[in-house]
């Protein structure tokens, strides 16, 4: 049985799990998939129209400064970004068509340091292909590709069955019909599939 890595790429936390996700499960010979989601739907239909970082401040403040601990306890480079949350729409396209690519987790990481560590405009596709071109990948036909009706109803596809999942936020692993909500709950996660292979 894998475990699904559902993720945001405005999403703050999502950043650091998605740097050590793949070695994690790779530890434990544990099968990974990649789910990339919107969580704005999610947080209209909550009634929000922004991050809930944004929303109430003193949650927000203590988010940043808890991301610069975590990241630098990990080793990660992070840097607050100008824009918050940034627009991971076309992003999330390409993870989604290519999930299953072997280039999918070099990726995502890339469109996360892009945003977290560079503080760049991940909705722009000069960004994107300049990630693309960075693990030897021809930008235009992906870009093209997660441009078509096909890619846009995949992604849609993918977020509804976020929500009936009832994932509320990101990162969220799934295993079988468990869900383990943030970036410090992987290792429980792990456990959980290690105690309940089936």
């Amino acid at each position: 049985m894998s475990i699904e890595f559902w993720f945001e790429f405005g999403s703050t936390y999502s950043y650091p799990a998605a740097t050590r996700v793949s070695r994690l499960l790779a530890a434990a010979e544990i099968p990974l998939v990649w789910r990339p989601f919107l969580l704005g739907p999610i947080f209209s239909e909550q009634g929000w129209n922004t991050s809930p970082f944004n929303i109430y401040p003193a949650k927000g403040r203590y988010m940043w400064r808890d991301m610069e601990r975590t990241c630098a306890e990990l080793g990660v480079d992070f840097r607050r970004p100008s824009v918050f949350p940034r627009n991971g729409l076309l992003a999330a396209r390409i993870a989604c068509q290519f999930s299953e690519s072997p280039w999918i987790a070099e990726f995502v990481r890339g469109v996360y340091v892009a945003n977290f560590a560079r503080d760049l405009e991940i909705s722009e596709p000069e960004v994107l292909a300049a990630v693309l071109r960075s693990l030897a990948q021809e930008p235009a036909p992906i870009l093209e590709r997660a441009q078509r009706p096909e890619a846009k109803a995949a992604l849609r596809a993918q977020c509804d069955r976020a929500a009936e999942y009832g994932i509320f936020g990101a990162p969220m692993l799934r295993v079988g019909t468990e869900l383990f909500w943030g970036n410090d709950r992987l290792e429980a996660a792990v456990r959980w599939h290690q105690e309940h292979p089936k």
